[in-house]
């Protein structure tokens, strides 16, 4: 029998499935390298993985390359993928010194940068909001010049951490120290291999809908596999809870998100793996680029919608792709299997968490196809513009892109986070 292929995963948190039964389908063996928070436990069990290599990549990122080199000297692996943002950076030098396929260092650096996203898709002509890079708390002034309202971001934040609405100039010194003080209580910036000087992005509001739109991209080729809709995000936070795929949109808009996300592949040097992009439709038509991420969005529920709404496996792709190899879908057209709704509950005021109430039902719902409870009783959650996780997830499939938007009302309705009394 062939020996199944093996890939070094890192920073996939395990009780996200998606990667790891992807793995499992195609056939190939996963080294995972656990992320911080993760337990061993937990990483031992999920699906395909047959080794653990820990690794310090926060707090040594030179010692880490080191001994993951000397494990590829002892057993060769064939292919490398990160599983989270902040070892994007980490992940593409390390597959530049051991020979694998991946992102260059530059375009690695670039897609964990908003501030090189901006300027990148300037020159190359594409959409871009105003915008002013703060390069220290007491240059809030900096941003003046904008349009108001304007959004305070850091510049290599994620999962909306530190991201803020600001309607007027009052607002924006205390604004920009809030999301200065994140960046500094989250390391953003320390030790992942991007621009290890903090910086905040102001740029100006964008005003309509938000969409997604996931990629692979093989050999400078870029295949844009699905586009979901995550509807208004007006802030002043923007808590991000519904997703639904594929959207449904004109053909026109659609086609120019299309050329948007691949214009931006080009201007970004993203050459290989897969992306998770995310756009502004202004008026509802015009679509600008706010972030793209090198790798699968959601933790990994992304792949969920994809693989529903255009029957592209995408976590199964990308891992070929991180292989050297080419995905399947570039020869073989699939075949859609309906529409797909991801739903995060809110974490609200935040506090220490007692339970989700409501997720009984929703396990036992034939339209639901994961449930999934990142944080456990007694964790503390943190609300909003800080960051400390999504409760629970919910993957449903459904006959319509209607069907989906009334699931989703059913479970904003019936599911809340229950908090421990403070006092």
């Amino acid at each position: 029998m062939p020996q199944r292929p093996k890939l070094v995963l890192v920073g996939q948190l395990s009780v996200y499935p998606w990667v790891f039964e992807a793995a499992e389908r195609a056939g190939i063996d996963l080294i995972l390298v656990p992320r911080g928070d993760d337990t061993v436990e937990s990483a031992e069990r999920a699906d395909a993985v047959v080794e653990l290599l820990p690794l310090d990549i926060d707090g040594d990122p030179e010692g880490a390359l080191s001994a993951l080199a000397d494990r590829y000297r002892r057993e060769p692996f064939g292919g490398i993928m990160a599983g989270n943002e902040r070892v994007v950076p980490f992940v593409a030098r390390a597959a530049r010194e051991l020979g694998l396929t991946g992102l260059t260092e530059d375009a690695a650096a670039v897609v964990r940068d908003k501030r090189s996203m901006r300027r990148r898709l300037r020159e190359a002509g594409l959409g871009v909001p105003g915008f002013v890079v703060i390069k220290e708390p007491d240059g809030w002034s900096d941003a003046l010049t904008l349009r108001f309202p304007v959004v305070v971001k850091p510049a290599n934040g994620h999962s909306s951490l530190g991201v803020i609405r600001v309607d007027d100039r009052d607002s924006l010194e205390q604004a920009v120290a809030r999301t200065w003080k994140l960046i500094e209580a989250h390391h953003l910036g320390a030790a992942d291999g991007s621009d290890p000087d903090a910086g905040v992005l102001v740029e100006e509001y964008l005003d309509g809908p938000e969409v997604s739109a996931e990629s692979l991209v093989h050999h400078g080729q870029v295949r844009v596999c699905g586009i979901s809709w995550k509807g208004e995000l007006t802030g002043p936070y923007f808590e991000e809870t519904t997703l639904r795929a594929p959207a449904q949109l004109p053909a026109e808009v659609l086609a120019a998100i299309e050329a948007e996300v691949v214009g931006a592949h080009h201007a970004f040097g993203v050459t290989e793996g897969t992306t998770h992009t995310e756009l502004r439709l202004v008026g509802g038509v015009r679509p600008v680029l706010v972030e793209m991420g090198a790798r699968i969005g959601g933790g990994g529920f992304m792949h969920c919608l994809v693989h529903v709404g255009s029957g592209i496996d995408l976590a199964a792709e990308a891992l070929r792709i991180h292989l050297g190899r080419e995905p399947l879908c570039w020869r073989q057209e699939p075949v859609p299997a309906g529409h797909a709704a991801a739903y995060q509950v809110s974490v609200g005021r935040g506090g220490r968490m007692k339970r989700i109430r409501g997720l009984d039902a929703v396990r036992v719902d034939p339209r639901v196809d994961y449930v999934v409870e990142p944080v456990s009783p007694g964790d503390l959650l943190l609300p909003y513009p800080d960051f400390s996780g999504y409760p629970v997830m919910v993957i449903s499939r459904h006959e319509s892109d209607a069907e989906a938007e009334e699931y989703r009302a059913h479970l904003a309705r019936t599911l809340h986070v229950e908090y421990e009394e403070q006092g």
